[in-house]
């Protein structure tokens, strides 16, 4: 009898695993062949990034609808091939697409809960508490705590090629961008640039040590989001939040007690936190003391990485190519005669500087996918295809900054394809590194001005190389989870 029960139970599972897998064909649906149990993720996190897996599917099923069907595991997927979907998907009917399909768990990992995560009208009205904090006059006042940043960073620079000339920029620009973001975001002093092992630095690190389980785990955990939950997975380390849970805490209690107002984002948590909650204004009460320290976590989380990534990659793609090098620095140059300073106004007229970024953004971009939850059934339009509510959208942007029909010898870097005449000629969906629409970065802006005063301080006095312990082309970490180099960037680098 019990031979005969798991018998029936087996055959039910492969019944049922065999009906997931004919999810797309039933539907008359494009898709690529899955196998078990890895759907068509197999290698993920082990020997290919999931950019590169992506990327391959969306050249597969490429020109077949605005949409293909893949399999993560056992859940069917849908994969965005058509830009005029994408720009559906993303802006004209975002109130289908508003959430991420990112895994939180506010009760048993707080921090996880932060503003890329959140879903529904508490995203809504949380983004707009927020979005005050990027404006352009928040910019201009928070730009000279970036530039004493990069002061330091210059000096340490100095010191550095006084040593030897190779230097590993990937983890030094790691410490300037957790020394900016640690001061704009928590008021605090990180010395991660005087001290590599520092806490900001070293609770930094440990956030993007991905081995391939964790990423699977965190993967698996967007995909049952339901049973993670009642599992109490968490994806934040306890180490980690207990450290940034104490640090907001102490911060806003020394603040408050010192009645200390600052123009950072910490100040604008705090004023959230004591808002009056006798009144939810417009749906959101007052932000307890632990969905603030998520807040200031995940701008944390997203600005010093995602920024010191971007640099890295340009300056490995200019120290290959003098020419381009060299027109970089008359950039920097020309702002810094015409301005006289280092200026908020000088940064922004460094133009050519802001193509190499982008261009750095378009082959290398930090986060190669961005994920969309269906949150309601959805009809595609020109079809009889109903997208159902909870499953899962995704649009593959690193396969998209890698479609020579939009960038003809995408493996060439070329800071020239952002010149805006040719910006101007082709679909601004094929670029969007910090996504679009109302869910793009909100901390778009913060980035690209430290990246650019980053970059902007190395090539105002240093020359770039490049080390033989530098591989061409890099070797992706396949299990990181944003699109990082495996083994440091090493550089040759000399005051000019």
């Amino acid at each position: 009898m019990l031979l005969y029960l798991v018998l029936t139970a087996l055959a039910l599972t492969v019944w049922w695993i065999r009906k997931r897998y004919s999810y797309w064909s039933e539907r008359g649906v494009p898709f690529i062949k899955p196998t078990f149990p890895t759907g068509n993720l197999g290698g993920m996190a082990s020997r290919e990034h999931i950019s590169a897996i992506m990327e391959r599917c969306y050249k597969q099923l490429k020109g077949s609808g605005p949409f293909g069907g893949i399999f993560f595991f056992i859940n069917p997927v849908a994969l965005a091939l058509d830009l005029d979907f994408i720009k559906t998907v993303l802006v004209k009917d975002f109130q289908y697409f508003h959430d991420r399909s990112v895994y939180y768990n506010e009760k048993d990992d707080p921090l996880s809960a932060h503003l890329f995560a959140m879903e529904g009208p508490k995203w809504r009205n949380l983004r707009a508490k927020l979005t005050p904090t990027f404006t352009s006059g928040k910019m201009k006042m928070m730009f000279p705590t970036i530039i004493s940043v990069a002061d330091q960073f210059q000096e340490l620079m100095v010191k550095e090629i006084k040593t030897g000339d190779e230097i590993e920029m990937k983890e030094i620009l790691a410490r300037f961008t957790t020394d900016v973001i640690g001061s704009c975001a928590f008021g605090l002093e990180c010395n991660s640039l005087h001290s590599p092992e520092a806490e900001f630095r070293r609770m930094g690190r440990k956030i993007f040590q991905f081995g391939k389980f964790k990423l699977l785990k965190i993967v698996l955990a967007q995909q049952f989001r339901a049973i993670a939950r009642a599992l109490h997975v968490t994806t934040v380390d306890s180490d980690v939040s207990e450290f940034f849970m104490g640090a907001v805490k102490q911060t806003v209690e020394y603040r408050e007690q010192n009645k200390i107002e600052r123009n950072d984002f910490m100040n604008l948590l705090i004023e959230l936190k004591n808002a009056n909650t006798s009144e939810k204004e417009d749906g959101l009460s007052a932000l307890s003391i632990e969905e603030a320290a998520a807040q200031a976590f995940v701008f944390f989380l997203a600005g010093f990485e995602t920024s010191s990534t971007a640099m890295s990659y340009c300056l490995y793609e200019l120290a290959q190519r003098p020419d381009l090098q060299d027109k970089a620095y008359e950039d920097v140059q020309a702002a810094l005669k015409k301005h006289g300073s280092m200026s908020y106004e000088a940064i922004h007229d460094m133009n050519y500087i802001g193509q190499c970024i982008n261009e750095s953004l378009r082959k290398y971009p930090p986060a190669s996918n961005l994920l969309r939850l269906v949150t309601q059934d959805y009809k595609v339009p020109n079809s009889n295809f109903i997208l159902e509510r909870g499953s899962t959208m995704i649009i593959p942007v690193y396969g998209l900054h890698h479609d020579p029909e939009f960038y003809p010898d995408p493996e060439r870097y070329d800071p020239e394809r952002f010149f805006p005449e040719q910006v101007a000629r082709r679909n601004p969906f094929c670029f969007l590194p910090f996504g679009e629409g109302p869910r793009i970065c909100i901390g778009m802006r913060f980035g690209l001005m430290q990246a650019r005063v980053g970059l902007a301080y190395l090539l105002k006095d240093f020359r770039f190389t490049l080390s033989n312990r530098t591989p061409v082309p890099l070797k992706i970490n396949p299990s990181s989870a944003v699109l990082t180099s495996e083994g440091g960037l090493w550089l040759h680098v000399e005051k000019r």
